[in-house]
C-alpha cells in the first residue's frame, strides 16, 4: 500500500523514524512538503530563501521523489492521499502550538485515513520529561539533569529497499520574496559536511570559545536543526563517539542543545508564552510604545546605530547575514527590553522575520529569558552592559570593526568606547542614543513598581 511522508522540520533520510513507519507500512512512499501560506506569511525572506535551498536539496536526496504542494495542509493533503491511493499519511509530531493546530485541522480532513506520527525533531520529544510529580519543568538546571537521566534512542537507520511513488504531480518550490539574500549550504550533506568540519576544529575548545563572536567557534548548526536536516540525536551520538566526548567543550555544547530541549517543552506545555510572559506577575510591567515615542530609538535598534558598537554589529551582522552570534543576541535584546524599555515580543518578531534559523520556542523564549519574565528563576536584575559585554567578548574590537567599517579606524578595545577616541566619531558612527547607567536604573524601578 502506498504512505504518504509528510515533511515538515525534518527534510532529511537518515534518522527519520518517521520514514521508517511509512516504509513499514508496505508499499510505495510519496514524500510531500506543503509550503503552507500561514507559515510563509510569518518568515521573512532570510528564511524563505534558505527554506527553498533545503527543499531544492531534499529533492535531490529523495531522488526527485518529493512532491511539493502549495496551500491549506487540511485541504492539500487529503486531495494527495485521493491522487495516490495512499492508506496512511506519516509525520513527525509537531510539538508548536500553529503546528498542532494544524496536525488537528488534517487529522479530521483525513477522515478514516490515519495521521501517524512517529519521533519528534529533539532528541526527547517535549512533554516527555517532568518532575516526580508529573508536573511539568519550569527552570532549566532541574531539567537538565532529568532529560540526561531520562536519555535518548540511538539514530534511527535508513530503510532497506526503499521505494518512492513516482508521477504525482509537484509545485515549484516556495521562492523568496524581496531583496537577494545570502544562503548558506543546506541540505543534510551540507548540514554534515558543518558538523564535521566543527566537530574536528572546536568541539574540544567549545566551552572557552563559545561566546567570542570575534571567532569561527559555534557549530552554526541551528539552521540546520531548524529545517530538520541533521537530527540532534544523530549529534549527541557523534559527541559520544568522539575523542573529545569527556572535554568541557562537549559537555557544554551538549548542554546547549538541552537548552533547545528545554524551551521546546515550555512551549509544549505552555503555549500561551509563545508571544505572552511566562511570569504571570510581571505582566504588569509598563513599557514603551515602539510605533510611538520610543519609534525613534527602536528604528536605531533594527539599523544597528544606537551608538553602542557591540550592540550595532550584532543588528548589522542580522542584517547582512540572517544569523547572530548567541551571545550577541542577548545584549542586542536587553538593549530593546532594559535601554529602550520596549516589549520583547517586538524583538522576537524582527529576529523571527530577519534571522534563517528563527524557531519560535528557543527564539522567543530566549527573548523572555533575557528580559526577566521567563522562566529564570530570579532574572531580572540582570542588565547586560553593552559596552563591558563587548571589552570582554570582543577582547581585540574585530567583530566589531567587521560590521560596523565607520569604526574601522580605531584599533584595539578602544573601538568599544569610540565617544573616548579623540578622533572616534569622525566617520559618521553615531553618539549613544541613551545613557546605560540611566536607562538600567529606571528598568529596575519599572520592575520594583510591576512586582509591588
Amino acid at each position: 500500500m502506498t504512505a504518504l511522508l509528510w515533511l515538515r522540520r525534518d527534510l532529511r533520510l537518515h534518522d527519520l523514524p518517521a520514514l521508517l513507519a511509512a516504509h513499514e507500512a508496505g508499499g510505495d512512499v510519496v514524500p510531500v512538503f506543503v509550503a503552507d501560506p500561514t507559515l510563509l506569511a510569518s518568515a521573512g525572506p532570510v528564511r524563505r530563501a534558505h527554506l527553498s535551498a533545503a527543499l531544492a536539496a531534499a529533492q535531490e536526496s529523495y531522488d526527485g521523489a518529493l512532491v511539493v504542494r502549495a496551500g491549506r495542509p487540511e485541504t492539500e493533503i487529503p486531495a494527495l492521499v485521493r491522487e495516490v491511493g495512499a492508506a496512511s499519511v506519516h509525520v513527525s509530531r509537531e510539538t508548536t502550538p500553529y503546528g498542532r493546530r494544524r496536525d488537528r485541522r488534517v487529522e479530521h480532513a483525513l477522515g478514516d485515513v490515519p495521521l501517524v506520527a512517529t519521533g519528534t525533531p529533539y532528541a526527547i520529544g517535549p512533554g516527555v520529561v517532568r518532575k516526580a510529580d508529573g508536573e511539568p519543568f519550569r527552570v532549566f538546571t532541574p531539567f537538565s539533569r532529568a532529560w540526561w537521566e531520562h536519555g535518548w534512542h540511538s539514530p534511527a537507520p535508513v530503510p532497506a529497499r526503499l521505494v518512492w511513488h513516482q508521477g504525482a504531480d509537484s509545485a515549484p518550490l516556495p521562492g523568496a520574496e524581496g531583496p537577494a539574500v545570502a544562503v548558506v549550504p543546506m541540505g543534510e550533506a551540507a548540514a554534515r559536511a558543518r558538523w564535521e568540519q566543527f566537530l574536528e576544529d572546536d568541539l574540544a575548545g567549545y566551552d572557552g570559545n563559545r561566546d567570542r563572536p570575534d571567532l569561527d567557534a559555534t557549530s552554526q548548526m541551528s539552521v540546520h536543526l531548524k529545517y530538520g536536516a541533521i537530527h540532534p540525536r544523530t549529534m549527541l551520538a557523534d559527541i559520544a563517539a568522539h575523542p573529545a566526548a569527556r572535554s568541557e567543550g562537549a559537555r557544554r555544547f551538549m548542554a546547549e542543545l538541552c537548552w533547545r530541549e528545554f524551551y521546546a517543552d515550555v512551549l509544549w506545555h505552555r503555549p500561551d508564552s509563545a508571544w505572552a510572559d511566562l511570569r504571570e506577575d510581571l505582566r504588569g510591567m509598563t513599557y514603551e510604545d515602539p510605533a510611538g515615542a520610543a519609534a525613534g530609538y527602536v528604528r536605531a535598534w533594527e539599523e544597528g546605530r544606537t551608538g553602542y558598537p557591540f550592540v550595532d554589529a550584532g543588528m548589522r551582522q542580522l542584517l547582512a547575514e540572517g544569523w547572530m552570534h548567541n551571545r550577541v543576541r542577548m545584549v542586542v535584546a536587553s538593549f530593546l527590553v532594559k535601554d529602550l524599555h520596549v516589549w520583547w515580543p517586538h524583538g522576537a518578531r524582527y529576529f523571527l522575520e530577519h534571522l534563517r534559523d528563527g524557531d519560535i520556542a528557543s527564539n522567543n523564549h530566549g527573548w523572555q529569558w533575557v528580559a526577566g519574565t521567563g522562566t529564570d528563576a530570579a532574572p531580572y536584575f540582570r542588565v547586560f552592559n553593552p559596552v563591558t559585554q563587548g571589552e570582554r567578548y570582543d577582547p581585540h574590537g574585530a567583530y566589531v570593526r567587521r560590521y560596523v567599517p565607520e569604526l574601522a579606524h580605531i584599533p584595539g578595545v578602544a573601538v568599544h568606547q569610540p565617544w573616548r577616541v579623540p578622533d572616534g566619531l569622525t566617520h559618521g558612527y553615531p553618539t549613544p542614543i541613551v545613557d546605560h547607567g540611566s536607562e538600567r536604573a529606571e528598568a529596575l524601578g519599572r520592575y520594583e513598581a510591576a512586582r509591588k
